[in-house]
């Protein structure tokens, strides 16, 4: 295997923009010559590499010529210059939905699809479960795409693709389509192809997304690389400095960074009384409180808190989407309250921390990490571990 799952060598793409347009075979007879064009350079001279598990992201304006790089690189699009060299099965999601027949049922366009795709009967049949429960078109799935909703057709898309199970996933803005549920879940899906160490190339405008993901990104401009590198470092050109990097370390190992779109001012812990404390009693009573601001209207913002060992495992974590609390928007200061009738704890010293990000959960506008440091006193004196779990002994005797 290659080192690099895709390497792109001096490539150019050109677009001819006619300005005039010979409709019939009369028209162009009597002219005596094709209609007139000018050349355009959607690509010009590009080269870069993407090693094997790495996440690349592609950045720039409209008409930068994001778009018709992946498009090459699916080979939709055939380059007039320089060449593609892909090592390893790719896939792409750039219009989800694409190459579905409205008259056929959403469980025959999976079949389609999933050949198009380049995925046997076979394969199809053995996911086809999956793909339905991902897309949660189960009531669905047996009528007919032309009566589907737009979001409908995109979650099917989208479980699809995504059920390739690809080497390298490429991705055209697919993340900011759908509803919040499908947004979550899709960002969650390539989190788990990150992990499982997939190459991913991601074309967005979302520069938050994009941060978020990606440790090395291109800027194209007019065709051309403008500047390629490390992530924060190009957004932060490529806006001006509005994404610059906002992460900060204090000499308490507290770090924190964010697109800066929403601020936690303050992060305490609290006893039923409402004192501030860092320390408490194993099985007692606590309250979280969150004091934040937002610079923006945030729609649907997330609030997460989370404790962790001091090694950073993860001991315990919610967020304002669970039950009722979900947070409908955010506009200016709030303050969040998280009530804890038993906290659970036995004894140690713990970090609690807490992010506000978009409804996705993969754009931080603020994250507090290792915020307040506290010790749990055990009550439990004959329990050991991190938990303390309410349990009782009985004892039957059996007479022989």
């Amino acid at each position: 295997m290659d080192e690099n799952a895709i390497v792109v060598k001096s490539l150019s793409k050109n677009f001819r923009l006619y300005h005039e347009r010979n409709r019939y075979i009369k028209a162009a007879l009597l002219r005596g010559r094709r209609a007139k064009y000018e050349e355009f350079l959607a690509l010009n001279d590009v080269s870069f590499e993407v090693a094997h598990g790495a996440t690349l992201g592609i950045i720039g304006s409209n008409g930068s010529g994001k778009t018709t790089m992946l498009k090459c690189l699916t080979g939709i699009y055939t380059p007039d210059k320089g060449n593609i060299k892909i090592d390893g099965k790719l896939a792409a999601l750039l219009e989800l939905g694409a190459g579905f027949h409205p008259e056929l049922t959403g469980s025959e366009n999976i079949y389609l699809n999933g050949a198009i795709l380049g995925m046997s009967k076979r394969d199809v049949l053995a996911k086809f479960d999956s793909i339905v429960e991902f897309a949660g078109l189960e009531r669905f799935i047996n009528t007919p795409v032309k009566n589907f909703s737009s979001g409908m057709v995109v979650r099917l898309g989208f479980s699809i693709a995504a059920h390739v199970e690809p080497k390298i996933l490429l991705i055209d803005e697919i993340l900011s389509v759908g509803d919040q549920d499908f947004q979550r879940k899709s960002s969650e899906k390539i989190e788990e192809f990150r992990r499982e160490g997939r190459t991913i190339v991601v074309v967005s405008h979302s520069l938050g997304l994009v941060q978020q993901l990606c440790k090395e990104v291109i800027w194209l401009e007019k065709g051309q690389i403008k500047q390629i590198g490390n992530a924060t470092d190009v957004i932060s050109a490529y806006t001006g400095g509005s994404y610059a990097q906002h992460t900060e370390k204090d000499d308490e190992s507290r770090e924190r960074w964010g697109t800066g779109d929403a601020r936690i001012n303050s992060l305490e812990l609290l006893t039923p009384d409402g004192s501030q404390t860092q320390r408490i009693e194993s099985d007692s009573a606590v309250k979280i409180r969150c004091e934040m601001t937002a610079h923006a209207r945030l729609e649907s913002p997330i609030l997460r808190v989370s404790i962790t060992k001091l090694n950073g495992d993860v001991v315990w974590a919610t967020s304002t989407q669970r039950g009722t609390n979900t947070i409908r928007v955010l506009d200016g200061p709030a303050t969040a309250t998280l009530d804890i009738p038993k906290l659970g704890l036995l004894e140690g010293t713990y970090y609690l921390s807490a992010s506000v990000s978009d409804p996705t959960g993969t754009t931080d506008f603020d994250h507090c990490q290792n915020w307040v440091r506290f010790n749990v006193h055990k009550t439990n004196l004959f329990d050991e571990g991190v938990l303390s779990v309410a349990s009782t002994w009985s004892l039957e005797r059996h007479h022989r």
